[in-house]
């Protein structure tokens, strides 16, 4: 859905030409896997942790395993990411790439809004914590 919607939006809200929307959309969508995907195994990894912790059968080792897995991803992400933007990027006017910043940022501010009047809020409209142990 988040996908469908960033790329509806794409051409109008840069200003591209027919020309350039097919040439960027491959590239826009390897960037939204790419960070799709880190924020997959980073949210993996803490619930696995979360899961050991609250359950009581956390053991040094494991802990200490998911934690060297999770300090890699969130070491790889980074670089993967800009990698992916700088693909992007290369086929867009500054002023193109200004505004798919902006339209980036305005993008996450409504889905949080949204996301905290929907059913995902918690308590005082935050979103859950994923490290953090439900339930307090």
């Amino acid at each position: 859905m988040v996908d469908a919607y960033v790329v509806s939006n794409l051409q109008e809200s840069l200003g591209l030409t027919d020309d350039q929307f097919v040439k960027l959309l491959p590239a826009v969508r390897r960037l939204q896997s790419v960070r799709r995907e880190f924020a997959e195994k980073r949210r993996d990894r803490l619930s696995e942790i979360r899961h050991l912790l609250e359950s009581g059968t956390a053991t040094e080792a494991r802990i200490t395993e998911l934690m060297k897995e999770l300090k890699a991803v969130e070491a790889e992400e980074p670089g993967a990411v800009r990698k992916e933007v700088d693909a992007v990027d290369a086929q867009l006017t500054p002023v193109q790439q200004a505004k798919l910043r902006i339209a980036e940022v305005r993008f996450e501010q409504r889905l949080r809004e949204y996301l905290r009047r929907g059913q995902g809020a918690g308590p005082r409209g935050r979103l859950p914590d994923a490290a953090e142990p439900q339930g307090r």
